[in-house]
């Protein structure tokens, strides 16, 4: 299609700010970004729509459009939304490179424009495509004639013999054709996520083309516009952290001889499942909001009474059809970066949502029965667990660290060459009462994994065997043995000899066991702290290089 049929299309909300004398281009494709640099993912003829996220200064606009002319792009729009009028430098840029420029009436949602966009070229360059557009806007309603992506991939298979799947970043398998033909196998969508996410971390463009055996797969990004401007958006808008939430969607073909109207039509088909992808995700608000609020009140030492409350109105929605859940569990994440500068709690928070879908499962039922909270660089998640047989206390039911681990690190790892996700599984809680102790627990579970090495790891509340005991709902006498077992010796030997056991093991600790930085600290040599950390370790018969005995000083201290 023109870009002037876009213009003389009213409900589009375009005005023209420069560039009258190219509105022939053609129009081959739409993408939103809010990327500094989006160049990776244009292939060429696209009108590009920006929230002008990207934009601190006025010096910002002039590499951006650069950027866009060198991918070839139709036309940039930019929406009004954020900054009212949009900025003269921006403008002034598109002139000096010849591209056209419009501004989106705040009142046009991109979608809007998107789904237009998608209808028009698909419509003009396959009409046997009309067909999936015609479709998607049932598969957009909640009525039951919607199908979701697996409406587009049946489409795929019966118009144009394509057999397709939509894979998420960690190897699940999204949707997939549901006309005969074999299921893609859990091995082999890890192994097609795992080539994708490290193809895409290297800069190369799709689709990216893998050999398996004697077929070949051509996998393409499905690069969804909600999450560059939506909760944690910023975040979001980093590459590394695109990688790890965008979904692709994987062809049994080989797209490196195909036409470039062939080309069109299947990323004309990412962007309808990116639409819908969107609308997902602004649908897990309302869990993302249940659970913060059930954390904060947690954290906050609120009383059981109140917490249950809350918890019976966020079981209906985290189980619909299923009435109250009488276990929860709690899963705790992190992904550290390199370097450290980039804010990944909502990197974190979006990947965690995507890897507690049991992975042995299709379609996106099982993500609206999670609840995914961030609080700084964690995501914490809230698991509402169905009732379990009444022979079972609900310990074995529910997320398994190993299994977990298991089902998402070979993905992963490809998609983290300079980074690290590391998670912590709580044992199932009966009650509101429990959840505090089981939040700590996940974080504690947590630390282990992270002392661990590998750039995805696990661990979950069997392996805090030693520390159970310290756990908030574990009654106040036993508490206070444990702490007294490891710490009233320290304490009797800084009373008789005033030295300073205590503190050193404190600082010890808070230094993570570097000799260096403690010694420093403590303003002492480092033989001295040696012959203290010596005297610890003799009083208590403990062992402070060994990860379990750090945790449980770690907690004793905490407790006492």
């Amino acid at each position: 299609m023109r870009l002037r049929a876009l213009l003389d299309t009213d409900a589009l909300g375009l005005r023209l700010l420069g560039g009258e004398d190219e509105l022939n281009r053609t129009v081959r494709g739409v993408m939103t970004t809010d990327l500094r640099d989006p160049s990776r993912y244009l292939s060429g003829g696209e009108l590009v729509l920006t929230g002008l996220a990207w934009r601190r200064d006025a010096a910002d606009s002039e590499p951006f459009v650069r950027l866009l002319v060198g991918a070839g792009v139709a036309a940039l729009a930019a929406g009004e939304a954020e900054l009212g009028d949009i900025p003269e430098d921006l403008v002034a840029a598109c002139a000096r490179h010849r591209l056209p420029v419009f501004a989106v009436n705040e009142s046009v949602a991109f979608a809007a424009i998107t789904e237009h966009v998608v209808r028009q070229v698909s419509g003009e360059r396959a009409g046997d495509l009309a067909a999936v557009v015609d479709r998607h806007r049932r598969m957009m309603t909640s009525g039951p004639a919607g199908g979701g992506p697996d409406v587009v991939l049946d489409l795929l298979g019966s118009d144009l013999d394509l057999r397709a799947w939509v894979l998420s970043p960690a190897g699940r398998l999204v949707a997939g054709p549901k006309i005969a033909g074999p299921a893609l196998p859990a091995e082999l969508c890890a192994r097609l996520a795992a080539e994708h996410l490290a193809a895409t971390r290297t800069g190369r463009r799709g689709p990216h083309r893998v050999a398996v055996g004697t077929t070949t797969y051509s996998l393409f990004p499905i690069s969804s516009a909600g999450r560059g401007t939506g909760p944690g958006g910023a975040a979001a808008r980093d590459m590394r952290g695109t990688v790890l939430s965008d979904w692709l969607l994987a062809v049994e073909a080989d797209a490196g001889d195909w036409p470039a109207e062939r080309l069109d039509l299947l990323y004309g088909v990412t962007q309808l499942i990116a639409i819908e992808r969107d609308r997902r995700d602004a649908a897990r608000t309302v869990r993302r909001r249940l659970a913060q609020e059930v954390l904060e009140l947690v954290q906050a030492g609120a009383a059981p009474a109140e917490i249950a409350a809350r918890l019976r109105v966020a079981a209906p929605v985290l189980l619909p059809g299923l009435g109250a859940a009488p276990h929860w569990q709690v899963v705790v994440a992190r992904v550290e970066w390199d370097g450290g500068e980039v804010d990944s709690g909502p990197i974190t928070q979006a990947l965690l949502e995507e890897i507690l879908v049991d992975p042995e499962s299709t379609g996106p039922e099982p993500s609206d029965r999670i609840a995914v909270a961030h609080t700084g660089e964690e995501a914490i998640a809230l698991v509402p667990l169905p009732a379990v047989s009444s022979e079972h206390d609900g310990s074995e039911s529910g997320i398994h660290a190993d299994t977990l681990l298991a089902a998402v690190r070979d993905p992963l790892t490809a998609g983290l060459d300079d980074g690290r996700l590391t998670l912590g599984v709580s044992a199932a809680v009966h009650s509101a009462e429990g959840l505090r102790g089981a939040l700590e627990e996940a974080r504690h579970a947590r630390r282990v994994a992270a002392a661990r090495s590998g750039r995805v790891c696990a661990a979950g509340h069997q392996e805090l065997a030693s520390h159970v005991l310290l756990l908030p709902f574990v009654p106040d006498d036993v508490r206070r043995a444990f702490t007294a077992r490891l710490l009233d010796p320290l304490r009797d030997y800084d009373r008789r000899h005033r030295a300073e056991l205590i503190p050193t093991l404190e600082a010890f600790l808070e230094c993570d066991g570097s000799w260096t930085r403690c010694a420093a600290r403590l303003h002492l040599h480092v033989n001295t702290l040696r012959y203290r950390v010596g005297r610890i370790e003799q009083l208590t018969s403990r062992d402070l290089s060994r990860l379990e005995d750090k945790l449980d000083f770690f907690l004793a201290l905490r407790m006492s």
